[in-house]
């Protein structure tokens, strides 16, 4: 109580991404402190232009000592450019209008999106109500749906290591360069021994040095005869960087909850 009361600004910068949450600011913003903190735990979510200042998410060096002194003086340019100056500037009335126009903005803009109302909203209507009309739709007509994914599930799962990989062309694979703006093609070829190629989903997924997930592209069903079925993506390169990309094949049913509901996956 006495720190949220004494405090103007609630400093918070913990080394990136190992703040869990960062509850103590949600308390003091719910007081009208304003907030400069990292964008993790949950200013990355809360963080409103004109209602706080943050700190990228994005590190610079892999050595934590450089990326601290880096961050020291973002910090300090920061104090001394914006926070500072909209503290001390004041009207004709003593007023800091900068600074007011902060607290309103972010008890406007920030704390209504950080109170139980909202978390209770967010349980509702994310999980419960969706469970429940789940739960509806598969005990309907005697479980049925329940017998039918069931049944799937198992027939995958003797299944799936026998489909095989008949041709795979990805992207002009082999050179060391793609172009931002081009578009790639990419192809494959799977024999699905009687699977049914609409429950066989193949994606690519580009990463960032093996480490970030960048973006996922699903391929689409070109055509399909005797066991064979062809898959085919075009994508364009939007971004310039350095990325690694796989290609793997999952079970897709609507019936799933999620893809994660079936814990079977295979890269090629």
């Amino acid at each position: 109580k006495l720190l949220v009361q004494g405090a103007d600004v609630w400093l918070n910068t913990p080394t990136r991404p190992l703040e869990a949450s960062g509850t103590s600011g949600e308390k003091a913003i719910l007081n009208g402190t304003l907030h400069f903190s990292v964008l993790d735990g949950w200013w990355v979510e809360g963080y409103q232009p004109d209602a706080g200042w943050a700190l990228t998410n994005e590190r610079t060096y892999e050595d934590q000592g450089f990326q601290d002194d880096m961050d020291a003086e973002i910090i300090y340019t920061i104090f001394e450019q914006e926070i500072i100056p909209a503290f001390y500037d004041r009207n004709d009335e003593g007023i800091p209008e900068e600074w007011v126009k902060f607290i309103k903005n972010s008890i406007a803009r920030v704390v209504p999106r950080f109170t139980t109302r909202r978390m209770l909203q967010d349980y509702q209507q994310r999980y419960y109500n969706r469970l429940y009309e789940r739960t509806k739709f598969l005990f309907k007509n005697d479980y049925d749906k329940i017998k039918e994914i069931s049944s799937w599930k198992k027939r995958m799962a003797r299944a799936w290591n026998n489909i095989d990989v008949v041709e795979k062309r990805i992207f002009n694979q082999g050179i060391d360069e793609y172009q931002v703006g081009q578009t790639y093609i990419g192809e494959i070829v799977l024999d699905l021994n009687e699977l049914s190629p609409q429950h066989i989903g193949v994606e690519l997924v580009l990463t960032e040095e093996s480490k970030r997930l960048v973006s996922t592209h699903e391929f689409e069903l070109e055509k399909y005869e005797v066991d064979r079925a062809y898959y085919k993506l075009k994508v364009s390169i939007s971004q310039a960087g350095t990325f690694t990309y796989g290609v793997r094949i999952f079970p897709k049913n609507p019936i799933l909850a999620h893809r994660q509901d079936f814990s079977i996956l295979r890269w090629i």
